[in-house]
């Protein structure tokens, strides 16, 4: 199908909820996509040029479409899920398997086994979570077997094998953790009903269990057995000591779903948390690739559609942190603002971030190719570049009241400082006490390009400026006579507010604070201003042992300065003998600078 068949297709479509495919060349599927409305949404890929360079990429390869009207943009939500699920089109986030997160698992059987796996491979059974660890679920099924004893056996508990007295009763039976259904001990009815108040806690509902708990005292109380009620009492406490560890806010929240997003480094960070009566019972983390650039709230309703299905959740309320427009039904969206809701948010978000930070430690140490790739892409894509910025300079002046001016340079290659090429520039062209920072940046500017040209050293693919516009318009002057304006690229980055400034654009950039691009300009900043400011600091050190030299009689700037660079420092020069100090300045000079010294301590 070439272009104008396309061009006709798109005019024809119904303007109805659905599902589009698009294809490539070769009828391979590349991407799955929902719509309010058909025509709108898919005419949307054409009309515009994309900012996104793996959208012009994906929208470059479509040849021909294909779609499905249905009902309802909820009908279209569900079906787009199914159809990712099953083709798994190139160009669509894809949420991994949580084969790594742990669930509880109760057994379908006669007297059910509860116990903790990573592997969901028999249907029949029913699985609980997924949990955020080991620990938690650890906590969690110790809480539960020291309230209610549990088998732990592998025995076929029929009838027929019990009435024949199969089984002898094994340790747990005679230590308390066990009723010894095996031999007969226990009701298959009795054991029934604890595996519901199991279910319970697994699901949050401990009000209930505790209601059971607490009947189940009282009833042993009028029976005149204080020893049982006494251990269900001690059950009570176990169950009231785990919920006040577990629950996270008010019981307020009943039954809520929370979903959030972060978006990093070309990846998106995706979480879900499920809340049933302030407790947590369920959490899941992922990370898929962006491919189409799809905003926050095409995002939310992909994961929401998939993850709703994955967990079997039918929470009535969905806890996001953007408005959505999908309408589920039966369901009401929250965006809160302050309170429990918004905390959980806060909470998903925390572990969003510190999962993505470990992630890309780990990428950045098994391949750190992909890594740079990623982060070199990522900053082009900020930084509105044409091309990546592998080689990065960046400028930073330092001075004392206009005294000891210094210019310093850094240098990342690939995102990582190159500090054997960082260098450093006492400024010329300033008079000395007469502070002007975009005089000194135009200057360190000029020299260093000048030297780049002349010497044909590589030159930079961005220059950042420490400072605002008064000093990238000073380095961009400076460019602009050596003929390179427009043959790299210059940015400022203003320390309050952390604003990058580019040339004729009057408005700052704020890129997120937990940007990478963000970090990198961060971090060569810091870099050439640490660098500068020690500069610095060492010249001013040396000016000011310079400037005691001279008051001595006799004592040039030429001599004072072959002083302190044979002994390295005013106080060894006081140490010195006559003799010593001769072999430089001579004996008449020498004596005159050893009295110097005397009779400054005498004073």
């Amino acid at each position: 199908m070439n272009t104008s068949e396309l061009e006709i297709q798109i005019q024809t479509l119904p303007e109805m909820p659905g599902v589009y495919k698009f294809y490539d060349k070769d009828r391979i599927l590349l991407y799955v996509g929902k719509a309010k409305n058909l025509k709108r949404r898919v005419s949307s890929y054409f009309q515009k040029e994309h900012d996104s360079l793996r959208l012009r990429l994906l929208v470059k390869k479509i040849k021909e479409i294909e779609t499905i009207t249905v009902p309802t943009e909820y009908d279209a939500l569900i079906l787009e899920n199914t159809l990712i699920k099953s083709l798994q089109p190139k160009y669509n986030i894809q949420l991994k398997d949580d084969k790594t997160y742990p669930w509880i698992v109760i057994t379908k059987e006669r007297f059910p086994k509860v116990f903790y796996t990573r592997k969901r491979n028999i249907p029949s059974f029913e699985y609980y979570g997924p949990y955020p660890s080991v620990t938690a679920v650890r906590l969690l099924i110790e809480t539960i077997k020291e309230i209610f004893p549990l088998r732990t056996c592998n025995y076929i508990l029929s009838e027929e094998n019990i009435s024949k007295k199969k089984f002898r009763p094994c340790l747990d039976y005679h230590i308390g953790k066990c009723k010894a259904p095996c031999i007969g001990l226990q009701t298959e009815e009795e054991y029934n009903q604890t595996i519901q108040q199991i279910k319970k806690i697994i699901k949050g509902q401990l009000k209930d269990v505790l209601t059971y708990l607490e009947s189940h005292k009282q009833e042993a109380i009028q029976k005149m057995e204080f020893e049982k009620a006494q251990q269900i009492k001690d059950k009570i406490e176990v169950l009231k000591k785990y919920q006040a560890k577990s629950q996270v806010v008010s019981a307020d929240v009943k039954d809520a779903e929370v979903y959030n997003i972060y978006p990093y480094n070309q990846r998106v960070y995706i979480g879900f948390l499920r809340v049933v009566n302030g407790f947590i019972i369920q959490t899941f983390i992922s990370d898929t690739s962006n491919f189409v650039d799809e905003n926050d709230e095409e995002i939310f309703s992909t994961i929401i559609t998939a993850l709703r299905e994955r967990f079997s959740s039918q929470a009535s309320e969905i806890i996001v942190p953007v408005e959505i427009s999908f309408k589920i039904p039966d369901v009401k969206y929250t965006v809160p603002k302050i309170g429990d809701k918004k905390k959980l948010l806060d909470l998903l978000m925390k572990n969003l971030e510190q999962y993505a930070s470990e992630k890309e430690k780990q990428l950045a140490i098994k391949d750190p190719e992909n890594y740079t790739q990623q982060l070199m892409q990522q900053m082009m894509k900020d930084l509105r570049m044409n091309k990546e910025p592998r080689r990065i300079e960046a400028f930073d002046n330092s001075n004392t009241q206009g005294t000891n001016a210094v210019s310093a340079m850094a240098v990342f290659i690939d995102g990582k400082p190159a500090k054997n090429e960082y260098r450093h520039f006492n400024v010329k062209t300033v008079k000395e006490g007469q502070p002007d920072d975009f005089a000194t940046m135009k200057e360190v500017i000029f020299r260093r390009y000048k030297r780049v040209l002349e010497e044909n050293l590589p030159l930079a693919d961005l220059i950042v400026i420490d400072g605002g516009k008064g000093q990238l318009n000073a380095a961009i002057e400076s460019l602009k006579e050596l003929g390179l304006e427009n043959k790299v690229h210059v940015i400022a980055i203003a320390k309050r507010l952390e604003e990058i400034f580019f040339p004729n654009d009057p408005l700052p950039l704020y890129l997120d604070k937990r940007s990478p691009t963000l970090k990198v300009i961060q971090h060569i900043r810091d870099e050439v201003h640490r660098f500068g400011i020690t500069h610095h600091r060492k010249k001013r050190t040396k000016s000011m042992f310079q400037s005691e030299l001279l008051k001595i009689k006799g004592i040039g700037e030429k001599l004072a300065q072959k002083l302190i660079t044979e002994f390295g420092s005013i106080e060894k020069v006081k140490q010195q003998s006559v003799h010593n100090l001769s072999k430089i300045v001579g004996k008449s000079k020498a004596k005159i600078i050893v009295e110097y010294f005397q009779n400054t301590q005498k004073q």
